[in-house]
């Protein structure tokens, strides 16, 4: 009955993606790859995660509140939809599922699992 975020994006449908819940609370800022789609998933304290499209950006800290900092020192500003940058960039979310791991694993045996 272990909790996973299941990610899985309709132009990659045969990749999907579980990362263990545990996991991402030891891992705030995780980043990864699915197919060409690049993404980070930033977990809060609460273990809530949102997942946010990178378009090559590194995030290598985060508040667990509502500020990120990229590899180039950049701060970004979490909201619910999308990450924005001081200058003006713009991050959206991608969607993703809070799963036990036995319900996603039976919709979806080729899932990938981090853990």
């Amino acid at each position: 009955k272990a909790d996973v975020l299941g990610l899985l994006f309709s132009s990659q449908p045969d990749e999907p993606l579980a990362i263990a819940s545990a996991y991402l609370k030891q891992n705030p800022v995780y980043h990864d790859k699915i197919g060409n789609i690049e993404f980070v998933v930033l977990t809060d304290l609460s273990g809530a995660s949102r997942v946010y499209e990178t378009k090559g950006n590194i995030f290598n800290t985060w508040d667990q509140d509502r500020k990120v900092i990229d590899s180039q020192g950049s701060s970004w500003t979490m909201m619910e939809e999308k990450l924005t940058s001081d200058d003006g960039r713009v991050l959206y979310r991608l969607p993703a599922h809070k799963a036990f791991w036995f319900g996603w694993y039976s919709a979806y045996s080729h899932t990938r699992l981090v853990m």
